[in-house]
């Protein structure tokens, strides 16, 4: 074992809330074997580029697909952009960070990358939450809220998504301290309790009641339409007939009806002789309804992994963040849980353009013929 340098007790990312340790203080990390972190810097690595990947693609097929050119993609296409900071500004210097444990970049580098990080994630986290709106408003008040739903109010919601995400991520900039000397670790030393409350309720708290409360009125709400949808007795299925007569040396006429035809008879009794009768029955209506009802319960099952995701990325990190700094030396955790525990959060940057783009059939369609373009390109 060989000292790794000053205290370091990360408490992550998108709130950065460290313990600060005396002078004496060292953590000594265990003499991992040099295969080790060459294997973690791989790992790391992969996860970074793939997340880089997914949401340039995410960018680039709402870009070029007209289709997709609405406010709520718009929404999703923003987030994307919020992940792709995270995965370039952010997660490759926590890669670095990470695996050597001690921070050689300086201090101006330091502040860059504590506020980008505090920044990008709460960002990322906010824009789950305007989704969700956007969602609950459109299936709550559909007719309404269509004349509403206009690109500049998308522009807007994201504006005020990243003015409240600089709110969270300034404060600690006041207070903290360029060093002339070196250092060798980069971390947000506070005793700022209230900023911590403050923070790690604005950053994830607070925009998870959002989401629970939006998402379960999402899924009540989807939940009332698929049982409508379905229809409750076969037997009073609507049919669509069609009649075509076509008898020697006569025009040919279609008929069209909506129920079951009298078989064989006229309405004075006499029969209805026909040289050749087709009868197309196609249950369009009933079709719909099954279709629609399909989409609701998909769309319901995709707002249960979106939600279930982001609480298993995000709670871990900021339970221990708003922990840590209230009961200081009576808490520990050793320095790999904190680092796994950031890197679960950065993980949801990875998940959320996977789990939008493959819930949604236009995007999944746009995003194969990009795929099929670039490889034939």
């Amino acid at each position: 074992m060989e000292p790794a340098g000053p205290c370091r007790a990360q408490l992550g990312s998108a709130n950065d809330s460290y313990r600060n340790c005396s002078a004496e203080e060292v953590i000594y990390q265990d003499a991992t074997p040099l295969s080790g972190k060459i294997v973690l810097a791989v790992v790391l690595a992969l996860v970074t580029l793939a997340t880089v990947l997914s949401n340039a693609f995410v960018i680039a097929t709402v870009y070029q697909t007209r289709k997709l050119h609405t406010p709520a993609n718009y929404l999703i296409a923003s987030l994307a952009v919020t992940d792709l900071l995270v995965s370039i500004l952010v997660m490759p210097i926590s890669t670095m960070y990470t695996v050597t444990g001690r921070w050689t970049l300086g201090q101006i580098v330091c502040d860059i990358w504590l506020s980008s990080d505090i920044t990008c994630c709460t960002a990322s986290i906010l824009h789950l939450c305007v989704i969700a709106l956007d969602r609950y408003w459109a299936i709550t008040d559909a007719v309404e809220y269509s004349t509403k739903r206009t690109p500049k109010r998308a522009a807007g919601m994201i504006a005020l998504v990243w003015i409240f995400s600089i709110c969270i991520s300034m404060p600690p900039l006041f207070w903290r301290q360029a060093k002339a000397e070196e250092v060798s670790n980069c971390v947000v030393n506070t005793d700022h309790v209230l900023y911590t409350v403050y923070s790690t309720v604005g950053a994830f708290y607070f925009p998870t009641l959002l989401l629970i409360a939006l998402y379960g009125r999402i899924y009540v709400e989807a939940r009332s339409r698929i049982l409508k949808q379905t229809p409750k007795k076969a037997g009073k299925r609507l049919t669509r007939a069609q009649l075509i007569t076509d008898s020697p040396g006569s025009t040919s006429s279609v008929t069209s009806i909506n129920s079951k035809a009298p078989e064989g008879s006229s309405e004075t009794g006499s029969p209805v002789y026909m040289n050749q009768v087709k009868v197309k029955v196609s249950d369009a209506l009933l079709e719909k309804k099954k279709l629609t009802a399909a989409r609701e319960r998909k769309a319901t099952k995709t707002l249960g992994i979106i939600l279930g995701a982001f609480i298993v990325c995000w709670l871990p990190f900021f339970i221990i963040s708003l922990v840590m700094p209230i009961c200081k030396d009576a808490c520990w955790f050793h320095m790999a849980i904190f680092d796994f525990f950031t890197w679960l959060g950065y993980l949801n940057s990875l998940i959320n353009p996977v789990i939008y783009t493959m819930s949604n059939e236009d995007f999944k369609q746009a995003f194969h013929k990009l795929i099929r373009f670039r490889c034939t390109g």
